[in-house]
């Protein structure tokens, strides 16, 4: 594409033309220059140098915004750069599959690119309807999260007990290897699509989504258990989906701008590295929530040593009506006199 559309595109999506140098938008916006540069980085974009003319108005007015917030006790000043990173790395993620749609749809319509007057006046009146679908599923996500933060009492928000789930397709290795990229494509689309939607139907929250699996979390062992053997039962019944195995581990959790920490976490990674496919593993504290349960039956294995844990007693969850069916651990010959899984 042309040099002048590429100028004409960049106008339209910065909201106005290139104006000041990194310098001249820590004076108008009243912040130092050592801060603004610290935010411009956090939010994901390369250092400029003092003299390039890169910055617009709309760079001014987001600076003085953070700057506001910070000035208005909104937001805790030690904080500012982290919150930064946090909506940068999200918002980073966004704009690059909407570039790539941008991509497909000009593959699939050549007569856009011939034509770039009409592309970009395509984009021009995409992108306010965009904006606005963006803040709905913003808005929307605000209130479910901020009625979950009211109704939690005595629980500091940050760190709560939760239930974290992991779920990862079998084989995703190997089908890396065999699968084009179209072919690869559309089983990533079909597992991020079934897991997004099971999750959200049992009322947990996708964490992320990383690759050949998706990390979640719940606030009650039973609706994890849904997900986990949900997902399980439906990827096995899906002929385009390898088998997916699972594990879930609860207790204290700490959220950080939108991801989750600690040990119980990698208790549940650990946990589905080594479950056999199409099976869920649990951790102790878990199978003991879930044996009065009557939907589901827990069957407990030999304690046995993991990577980062002396002692685990894992068990295996299933529904009350399913048969025991075969060991449902991945390991290693003596994994349960204290040698780890092999595949981990």
């Amino acid at each position: 594409m042309s040099d002048e559309f590429q100028r004409k595109l960049e106008h339209i999506l910065l909201g106005g033309p290139r104006r000041y140098t990194r310098l001249e938008v820590a004076e108008r916006s009243g912040v130092s220059p050592s801060r603004a540069r610290q935010l411009w980085r956090a939010l994901g974009f390369a250092s400029v140098e003092d003299h390039e003319v890169v910055f617009t108005d709309a760079d001014v007015e987001a600076v003085r915004i953070a700057d506001r917030l910070v000035g208005e006790g909104l937001l805790d000043r030690d904080l500012e750069t982290s919150v930064a990173r946090a909506v940068g790395l999200h918002m980073s993620r966004l704009a690059e599959w909407q570039a790539q749609l941008l991509r497909s749809l000009l593959a699939d319509n050549p007569h856009l690119a011939e034509d770039l007057e009409q592309l970009a006046e395509l984009v021009e009146r995409l992108l306010p309807q965009l904006g606005r679908i963006h803040d709905f599923a913003w808005r929307r996500h605000l209130v479910a999260y901020s009625g979950r933060a009211l109704a939690t009492s005595g629980e500091r928000l940050e760190s709560r007990n939760r239930v974290v789930g992991f779920v990862d397709m079998v084989g995703y290795t190997r089908m890396v290897h065999r699968f084009d990229e179209a072919e690869l494509n559309a089983v990533l689309e079909r597992f991020e699509s079934l897991a997004t939607e099971v999750v959200v139907e049992h009322h947990g929250h996708v964490v992320k989504l990383i690759g050949d699996e998706v990390l979640f979390v719940c606030s009650r062992p039973t609706e994890a258990a849904e997900i986990a053997l949900t997902l399980t039962e439906q990827a096995g019944a899906d002929e385009a989906l390898p088998a997916v195995r699972a594990g879930l581990s609860s207790g204290k959790v700490l959220s950080r701008f939108g991801d989750v920490y600690g040990s119980v976490v990698n208790l549940a990674s650990r946990l589905t590295a080594i479950a056999r496919p199409g099976t869920v593993l649990v951790d102790a504290m878990l199978a003991e929530s879930l044996d009065d349960e009557s939907g589901y039956r827990v069957r407990r294995l030999p304690t046995m040593r993991v990577s980062g844990f002396h002692r685990v007693r894992p068990a295996v969850l299933r529904r009350a009506r399913e048969n025991p069916g075969t060991d449902s651990v991945t390991e290693s010959p003596g994994a349960h006199d204290g040698r780890s899984p092999s595949d981990l």
